[in-house]
């Protein structure tokens, strides 16, 4: 029991990695090939390990049970997490350096959090304020480059501008799939919005980058075809595997904890293999969103134990419960 804990952990630490390296490959990839056709081609590989892998699990077939809501919802889901959050994440990695990109993955749990306080009225406790202004100042200073003392507006560009974007595309993924794709697993979920946006990707490729986009495609080098397959079946298909079993084995607030390895796997990778440099700014900043990253996952902890508490209060003193 201990050792099936311990690898559930581990690939957990993995599929950060992987996520954390997808920047950096992606850096690779946005310099050397057009970015809606690297784009499509990551997800339509990855589209063929998912596919394969829900036939292996049987449940190709639960496909026929989907409802047109939830299928229009997926479609959505397809729009924003996989065609607008790779689109913007190949245009900044064209102008921002990976490890400044990575930084950006702190900003998505206060971002959406905020947005669903404000549409579903969560509750939002000290804790996870505090995380969400302790993540934002973070990231501003790790992404413009500014310190603590610095003037606004600081050196946000245009690059850093397609960043947000990134930002509000994961933010769309998430509260869609909260509000129209209840009762759909999270492994379909997964595969239907990869396919879908990989067809979007193409599409949109063929139509704004033209069949020369695709015939340059040829004199691409070696590495960018290396990252390419990296990003497609490494930080695709392998990391969401594992995240889902550990979801499985631990429940999706452990297990989402381990986001916040990404951005250190992010700058480290960055820096190691793109030789990137990492100023005083950028490690503040990482420093400053990571910790603010871990005091949401906190927050939304207590937040949970305490809904779990009322909810089982609430059971043993209604008739018929326990006394």
């Amino acid at each position: 029991m201990k050792n099936t804990l311990m690898a559930t952990h581990l690939r957990l630490v993995g599929m950060a990695a992987l996520w954390g390296a997808s920047w950096s490959w992606g850096k690779v990839v946005a310099q050397a090939m057009a970015p809606l056709a690297a784009a499509s081609l990551r997800f339509l590989f990855a589209s063929v390990v998912l596919v394969l892998w829900m036939h292996r699990a049987s449940t190709l077939r639960d496909l026929k049970k989907l409802t047109r809501n939830q299928w229009l919802g997926l479609a959505a889901a397809a729009m924003a997490g996989v065609f607008g959050y790779s689109t913007f994440f190949m245009l900044s990695l064209q102008l921002v350096p990976a490890g400044k990109a990575a930084i950006v993955v702190t900003l998505n749990p206060g971002a959406t959090l905020l947005l669903a306080a404000i549409l579903f009225r969560e509750h939002l406790n000290p804790a996870i304020l505090a995380g969400m202004v302790l993540s934002a100042i973070g990231a501003y200073i790790a992404i413009s480059g500014n310190g603590p003392s610095a003037a606004l507006p600081g050196s946000v560009g245009i690059g850093e501008l397609l960043l947000l974007g990134c930002v509000a595309c994961w933010v769309a993924y998430t509260l869609i799939g909260r509000l129209v794709l209840k009762g759909v697993d999270a492994l379909t979920t997964t595969t239907v919005t990869t396919v879908i946006g990989a067809l979007l990707l193409l599409l949109a490729s063929i139509g704004f980058e033209g069949t020369a986009a695709w015939g340059a495609l040829r004199g691409a080098p070696a590495d960018a075809w290396v990252s390419l397959l990296a990003l497609a079946f490494g930080a695709t298909a392998v990391a969401y595997a594992w995240y889902f079993e550990g979801v499985k084995a631990l429940g999706a607030g452990a297990a989402s904890g381990y986001i916040t390895l990404v951005p250190v796997f992010g700058v480290l990778f960055s820096s190691l293999w793109l030789d990137e440099p990492t100023s005083k700014s950028l490690f503040l900043g990482a420093a400053l969103a990571i910790s603010g990253m871990a005091l949401m996952h906190v927050g939304r902890r207590r937040a949970e134990l305490r809904g779990q508490r009322l909810a089982r209060a609430a059971r043993e003193g209604a008739p018929g419960g326990k006394p």
